[in-house]
C-alpha cells in the first residue's frame, strides 16, 4: 500500500522498478511463459544486461545498484525480444521504447489539507488532455483550472491517459496502464496539475481501462500468454483473464494499478471504462474487490469516488450501506437519461437511440427520478434481452447524467456536437432541467460555451494497424442510411489523418462572441443556482426519493423530495406545443427558460421549449 508523507507520496507495488531504502532498484516482472529474463539497463555509453533470478510462480527478479532514478531499461525475455515493463511508470520513447526508473518521491506535494469532496458535490468536467488545450499537456491544462472554478465545476475527468502508440489518441488504446503519456509531459507535470487542481477546490478523477489492452504495444503475448483467456471473449478479442488459473496476478496487476493513482498520483476517483466487457465467472468478482481495495485503502482516510461505465445496468455494484455511504461504487454514468435526451432533442433514432422512441419521455422521467430508464425491461436494439436492475431504491447520486461525453460526441461520424444538431431554445430548456436535477451533471469539454469545433475520433497506429481502423470506421456507419453509398463513408475523417486531431482541438477564442457567450453565461448562472439551492440539500437525499408525470410527448413534470425534507419541482417542455397542468406550480421559482414561462404557467399552461424549477420549503 501507500508510504504516506505529508509532501511525498508512493504506492508500494510487487511488480516493476522499485527504489529502495538501500540505493538500490528493484525490478521484478511476472513472466511465466518464458524461463530466463535478463534486464537490460541503458545508458549513454553504453547498454548493460543483467541476469534476473527466476522462481516457481513466473517471477523474475533482481536489485541493483547499477541503475538509478533516470536509467532506462528494458526486459529480455528471449530470443533477442526487449519489452518495456508491463509496470512502467514512464516510457519517454513511446510503448516500443526502453522504461525509464522513476522516484515517486521526487515530487514534492503542497496540497497538505486537502481530503477531497463529498460526491454529491460533483460537477464534472470531462476533458482530453491533449485537446483541452492548444500545447495539449498537462502543464497547459493547469492554465485553464481557475476558469472551470469561476464556472462551478467542482471536478475535473481525465480523459485515459496510460502510454499508447502514437502521439494522439482518445486512450483507450491505451497498453502500459502505470504511465501516463509522454505526449503529455512527465509524471510530475501530471502530479502538478493535479495539485493545482486541489489549490483550487478541484477534485481530479481519472478515466481507466480494465476491460481490454490496445492493438499495439502490448508485449504480454509474449512472456505472460496467461494474462488472457480463450474461455471468454469480448469486442478486442480474447478476454482479460479475470477467473481463470493465474488471475490471482492478473486480478492484483489491476488493483494495484487502481491504487496507484488513487495513492501516488492524489487523484480523488476513477471512471472504469466499459465494465459490461470485463468478463469474471468468479466470486467475488473483479469489480467488488476493487472497490473494496480502495474503500479498505485510500478512502479511509480522504473522499476517493468510484464510477462505472456499465451498459448492463446493474444496480447491484451502486448499493448503499445503512449509513448512505456506497458499499462498492458511487456512481454509473446514465446513458439512459443521455439517449432520451438526446431523442427529443434531434428526433434521432438509429442505434441505440431506437430503444428510446417510442416513449422518450418517459424514459426521461424515469431516469430523473429513478436512475435507469431500462430497469429489466426488453432492449430491442440488444436482441430483446432484459437489460438492467431495479434502480429507484438508490439515491440519485448513483446516476452521472449529461448531454454530451466523448462518446456520444466522437462517435458521430463527423464528431458533431450537440448545439448543431438541436434546436437552440429546446437545448437551453433541457440544460437548466439537467443541471438543476439531483444528480451530479457532467459537461463534455467546451460544452459550455456551445463550441463548434468536432471532437473526432483519433489516433496515431502504426501503418498496418491504421488502415484497419480507419476502413473498420468508415463500415461501422454502413448501416445508416445517410452513409449507404460508399462515398459518403469515404468522406469520413481519417482518425490517423493528423489533421483529424488538430480540427477536436477546442477553440477558446470564441467565448467572448454570440452564441458561445450566451451558452457560458446561461452555464454559469445554472450552475451557481446549483452550488446555493441545491448543494446544500443534496447530502442526506436517499433513495425512492422523486416521481413524474408524463404531460404530452416531450413534455413532463418531476418532483424530488430533497435531503432537508424541502419539494423540488421541474416542468420541462421540449415540443413545439403548449400544454395544460393539472394546477399552477407551487414554491419559489428558481429558473425558468423561455419568455414568459413563470406567467403562462401561473395561467395554467407549460410553453413550448420551456423549463422551470421551483423550490419548496419543508422539514427533514
Amino acid at each position: 500500500m501507500a508510504k504516506h508523507h505529508i509532501l511525498r507520496r508512493r504506492h508500494e507495488m510487487p511488480l516493476g522498478a522499485q527504489l529502495l531504502a538501500s540505493g538500490e532498484v528493484r525490478f521484478r516482472l511476472w513472466a511465466p511463459a518464458v524461463s530466463r529474463v535478463s534486464l537490460r539497463l541503458s545508458f549513454p555509453d553504453r547498454e548493460e544486461s543483467l541476469p534476473m533470478l527466476a522462481s516457481a510462480d513466473g517471477w523474475h527478479e533482481l536489485a541493483t545498484a547499477g541503475a538509478a532514478a533516470g536509467t532506462r531499461y528494458r526486459f529480455d525475455v528471449g530470443a533477442g525480444r526487449l519489452v518495456p515493463d508491463p509496470a512502467s511508470r514512464y516510457q519517454p520513447q513511446d510503448v516500443h521504447g526502453p522504461s525509464e526508473v522513476i522516484d515517486p518521491l521526487g515530487y514534492r506535494w503542497q496540497d497538505r489539507g486537502w481530503r477531497g469532496r463529498p460526491w454529491e458535490e460533483a460537477v464534472i468536467y470531462e476533458l482530453h488532455v491533449g485537446a483541452f488545450t492548444p500545447e495539449g499537456t498537462f502543464r497547459a491544462a493547469v492554465g485553464r483550472l481557475d476558469e472551470l472554478a469561476r464556472l462551478g465545476v467542482t471536478a475535473i475527468e481525465l480523459m485515459p491517459v496510460a502510454d499508447f502508440p502514437g502521439v494522439r489518441n482518445w486512450g483507450y488504446d491505451g497498453v502500459l496502464p502505470f504511465a501516463p503519456d509522454g505526449c503529455y509531459g512527465r509524471p510530475e507535470d501530471l502530479k502538478a496539475l493535479i495539485d493545482a487542481a486541489h489549490a483550487r477546490g478541484l477534485m481530479v478523477l481519472l478515466d481507466v481501462v480494465y476491460n481490454h489492452f490496445g492493438p499495439e504495444g502490448n508485449y504480454l503475448h509474449l512472456y505472460a500468454p496467461q494474462f488472457f483467456t480463450e474461455r471468454h471473449h469480448t469486442p478486442w478479442g480474447a478476454a482479460i483473464n479475470f477467473d481463470g488459473p493465474h488471475s490471482r496476478t492478473v486480478r492484483d496487476f489491476f488493483i494495484h494499478n487502481a491504487l496507484y493513482w488513487l495513492e501516488e498520483y492524489h487523484f480523488d476517483g476513477l471512471r472504469l471504462d466499459a465494465v459490461h466487457a470485463i468478463v469474471d465467472d468468479s466470486d467475488p468478482h473483479i469489480l467488488a474487490e476493487l472497490a473494496e481495495a480502495v474503500r479498505g485503502g485510500p478512502a479511509r482516510e480522504r473522499c476517493v469516488h468510484l464510477v462505472l461505465e456499465n451498459d448492463k445496468n446493474q444496480a447491484r455494484y451502486l448499493e448503499r450501506a445503512s449509513d448512505g455511504r456506497a458499499r462498492f461504487f458511487d456512481a454509473q454514468w446514465n446513458d439512459d437519461v443521455h439517449h432520451a435526451f438526446h431523442v427529443l432533442l434531434t428526433g434521432e433514432t438509429d442505434g441505440y437511440y431506437a430503444d428510446y422512441a417510442q416513449a422518450a419521455t418517459r424514459h426521461l422521467g424515469r431516469c430523473l427520478t429513478q436512475g435507469f430508464a431500462y430497469q429489466g425491461e426488453e432492449s430491442a436494439h440488444r436482441n430483446r434481452t432484459p437489460r438492467g436492475e431495479p434502480s429507484a431504491q438508490l439515491p440519485l447520486s448513483a446516476f452521472v447524467s449529461f448531454l454530451q461525453t466523448h462518446d456520444q460526441v466522437g462517435n458521430r461520424a463527423f464528431g458533431e456536437r450537440l448545439a448543431s444538431l438541436a434546436a437552440d431554445e429546446a437545448l437551453r430548456a433541457a440544460t437548466v432541467a439537467w443541471l438543476l436535477a439531483p444528480s451530479p451533471p457532467l459537461l463534455f469539454m467546451g460544452e459550455e460555451f456551445g463550441a463548434a469545433t468536432p471532437f473526432l475520433f483519433f489516433c496515431d497506429l502504426g501503418p498496418e494497424l491504421a488502415q484497419a481502423v480507419t476502413e473498420g470506421r468508415r463500415r461501422e456507419f454502413a448501416r445508416f442510411a445517410r452513409f449507404a453509398d460508399p462515398a459518403a463513408r469515404a468522406g469520413i475523417p481519417d482518425p490517423n489523418d493528423p489533421e483529424t486531431f488538430t480540427r477536436s482541438k477546442l477553440d477558446w477564442a470564441c467565448r467572448p462572441r454570440m452564441p458561445h457567450a450566451r451558452w457560458l453565461a446561461l452555464y454559469r448562472d445554472l450552475l451557481a443556482l446549483r452550488r446555493e439551492h441545491l448543494l446544500p440539500r443534496l447530502a442526506a437525499m436517499r433513495g425512492d426519493s422523486g416521481e413524474f408525470r408524463v404531460l404530452g410527448a416531450g413534455a413532463l413534470t418531476a418532483q424530488w423530495r430533497l435531503g432537508d425534507g424541502s419539494s423540488l419541482r421541474l416542468y420541462l417542455n421540449l415540443s413545439q406545443g403548449s400544454v395544460p397542468l393539472a394546477a399552477p406550480p407551487a414554491g419559489a421559482l428558481l429558473r425558468c427558460e423561455a419568455a414568459d414561462t413563470a406567467a403562462a404557467l401561473a395561467a395554467g399552461r407549460l410553453p413550448a421549449f420551456s423549463a422551470a424549477c421551483y423550490l419548496s420549503p419543508g422539514r427533514a
